[in-house]
This record gives C-alpha cells, structure tokens and sequence, in this order.
C-alpha cells in the first residue's frame, strides 16, 4: 500500500490558519494599548479595560473605577490608588511594590502573583479575591478584609496583619 501525498495546498492553508490563531491569542504590546482606555483609566474610570502590561508606576488614581478591567502584568508601583474600586479587576503579575492601597475595594479580582512588596493595603477589602502567589513582603495590610481569599503560596514575610479579617482557617505567619 502506498501512502498518498497531501497537496501543498493543504500544507499552507495549515500554516496560515495556525497564525491567525496565535496572532488572535496575543496580548498586544503595551505600546499598542489604546490611548483611550490610558486617558480614562488616569482620568479615574475605565470600566472594563483592556490594559495588559500598562505602565502606570507612581500615577494617582485616587479613588479610580477600574472594574472588570485587565490590568494583568500592569507596572503599578508606587502608585495611589486609595479608595479605588476595582472589583473583580485582574492584576495577575502586576508589580504594586510601594503602592498605596489604602481602602481599596478589590472584591473577586485576581491578584495572582502580583508584587505588593511594602504596599499599604490597609482597610482594604479583598473579599474573595484570589492571592495565590502573592508577594506581600513588608505589606500593612492593617484591618484588610481578606475573607474567603486564596492566599495558597503567598508571602506574608514582614506583612502587618494587625485587626485583618483572615480566611478560616488561616494562621498568621
């Protein structure tokens, strides 16, 4: 039995259908992101955004609306995002090291491996929130809501926890 070729045809057309599939499964470049959605997101609203790898280190966004917004891989450090309300926000892999948190609404986001190294999250309500991998070394975390919260892997070293609702269960390092 012989086995018969595939035409070359058949071969680019695989080629092709296999780009576009990467292509559309692409994060675009942080220089690609709309300017629209960076203008809203500093002016204080930009509900669901799509603002992957933005660098927004040491901006005010005091008490911005950021829900549902994809802010995975944002450079967010040293930034004031006091009082922000960010439900259900994703900041996998962002860098927040020395941000200011303070009162921050985050119920439901993803904060999965995000950096909080000396941020203050105090009085900030993380209810739900995922926070596997987390860094939160030398983090105030002073009165934080952080009730049924996967805190799986996270670091805590140095964090200040004092009157902080912790997940049942959980024991303070």
């Amino acid at each position: 039995m012989r086995a018969t070729p595939f035409p070359a045809q058949f071969f680019g057309l695989v080629l092709v259908l296999a780009s576009v599939v990467v292509a559309s499964c692409s994060s675009p470049p942080a220089s690609d992101l709309s300017a629209d959605a960076i203008a809203k997101a500093t002016a204080g609203e930009c509900l669901d955004c799509e603002l992957p790898g933005v660098d927004l280190a040491g901006k005010n966004l005091q008490e911005a609306k950021l829900n549902r917004s994809n802010l995975s891989n944002a450079k967010l450090a040293g930034g004031d995002l006091s009082g922000a309300l960010m439900d259900s926000v994703d900041l996998q892999n962002a860098d927040l090291a020395n941000a200011n948190l303070n009162n921050a609404a985050l119920t439901s986001a993803n904060l999965g491996g995000a950096n909080f190294k000396g941020a203050d999250l105090s009085g900030a309500y993380l209810r739900d929130a995922n926070l596997a991998d987390t860094d939160f070394t030398d983090a105030n975390l002073t009165g934080a809501n952080l009730t049924s919260t996967n805190l799986e892997d996270a670091i805590l070293d140095g964090a200040t926890l004092t009157d902080a609702m912790l997940p049942e269960g959980f024991t303070a390092p």
